[in-house]
């Protein structure tokens, strides 16, 4: 028997029972398609992380410090980061007006707490003349804080570029005035829109001078830092010595601190999300083979079903590789269309889980779909294997009693 034949003798025996063979195919088709959809959504989360880190810039290293007293360490800090030009290019406060705020031009209004729509929610956040350097923000009009608006608290601002499109559409906003809670502010500068796919809130941001913390945040003490080193290895170096430098400014038990580079902050998300793969990827392990336990359980079935007709092929001179052929294909072939069925399956689930959990459109790559189907074809001749020798084992005599 040719390798056509035992295609058509196991086409033929599938669509007999269609019914089982469907039920059969059911652990392979949840199993692979948990696969497609856990892998492809874990990647797209990766992306996603990636493209935010990235859009912060490189060499950043973030720096958050505070004592339980309440004094201000940012004076401090700002010297020291001074200190080491060396290593570090830049240090700004990162700090957020925690309170409403609610911003105005002309007859437009809008809200930091506009919780309703978070694409056009409002930041107002508080930095220095080098906060642009330090989050990766290029300036498209206009100029950045300067050292004097911060020192002298000018009513200066600098729009995110989403947020100047919202108040002034085409309208150049440089030197036009908007209000937050009724105190204006001159617009100097407009940053260029990053564009980062799913984080709208890094373009929704206003600047104003940190010194504005004591009249707009109820004086809170800013607590998060973003420092600006000249390279990858300066990122490294001075992250160790801000730790030091901090663990002597809050001693232990009088604050908390911490700083930690970008490449750090990549390192953890990786390994989070490896750990996430690993246990996602264990649960759809399991359930393929739980399906893969089924096929062989069916393929035993159908062997004992089938005994006498393996008999008579035998007594006619049926060799026993084409008895183990003509099973092994059939095994392979419902583990193939389970799996086939189970990628599409993947692929519409992968497309719902990325607009449902991330907001964004994800589609599983080439390597995975073909993985998912290379594992079908080997839980087919792995589960197969067993009944397909078993079969070939029987002794006409044998096999030809067989009711």
């Amino acid at each position: 028997m040719n390798l056509s034949q035992a295609f058509k003798m196991a086409v033929k025996s599938i669509l007999s029972k269609k019914m089982r063979s469907l039920l059969t195919m059911l652990g392979i088709i949840i199993g692979v398609a948990a696969v497609v959809i856990m892998v492809s959504t874990i990647q797209g989360q990766n992306k996603k992380n990636m493209e935010y880190i990235e859009s912060q810039g490189t060499n950043k290293i973030d720096v958050r410090a505070w004592r339980y007293d309440g004094k201000d360490v940012s004076q401090d800090l700002y010297n020291y980061c001074l200190s080491l030009s060396d290593l570090i290019e830049g240090i700004t406060p990162n700090g957020q007006i925690n309170n409403e705020v609610v911003v105005k031009y002309g007859t437009k209004t809008y809200s930091t707490y506009n919780w309703d729509n978070w694409e056009d929610m409002i930041s107002v956040n508080l930095g220095n003349d080098q906060y642009g350097l330090c989050n990766n923000y290029t300036i498209a009009k206009g100029r950045e804080l300067s050292h004097l608006d911060v020192e002298k608290e000018h009513n200066v601002c600098v729009l995110g570029g989403r947020v100047a499109e919202m108040l002034f559409d085409f309208v150049d906003p440089l030197e036009k005035t908007i209000t937050l809670n009724g105190t204006p502010f001159k617009v100097v500068g407009v940053y260029e829109r990053k564009n980062v796919d799913n984080w709208p809130e890094m373009d929704n941001i206003i600047l104003i001078p940190y010194t504005f913390n004591r009249s707009m945040n109820n004086n809170q003490p800013i607590e998060s830092y973003s420092v600006k080193a000249v390279s990858a290895l300066a990122s490294t170096q001075a992250t160790t010595w801000l730790q030091g430098y901090l663990s002597g400014l809050i001693p232990e038990g009088t604050g908390y601190y911490n700083a930690q580079g970008s490449n750090a902050s990549i390192d953890s998300a990786n390994e989070y999300l490896r750990s996430q793969a690993l246990v996602l990827g264990g649960i759809a392990g399991i359930s393929l083979l739980v399906g893969g336990i089924g096929i062989m359980n069916i393929m035993l079935v159908t062997v004992t079903e089938r005994t006498r007709e393996i008999g008579i092929r035998k007594a006619i001179g049926a060799e026993r590789k084409s008895i183990v052929a003509q099973f092994l294909i059939e095994a392979c072939m419902l583990c193939c269309i389970g799996g086939l069925i189970g990628i599409l399956i993947g692929y519409l689930g992968t497309l719902i889980a990325g607009k449902a959990l991330l907001n964004m459109i994800i589609y599983p790559d080439a390597f995975i779909t073909l993985l998912a189907f290379g594992v079908s074809l080997g839980l087919g001749i792995a589960f197969g294997l067993y009944p397909a020798i078993k079969a070939s084992g029987l002794q006409p005599v044998v096999a030809l009693r067989a009711e």
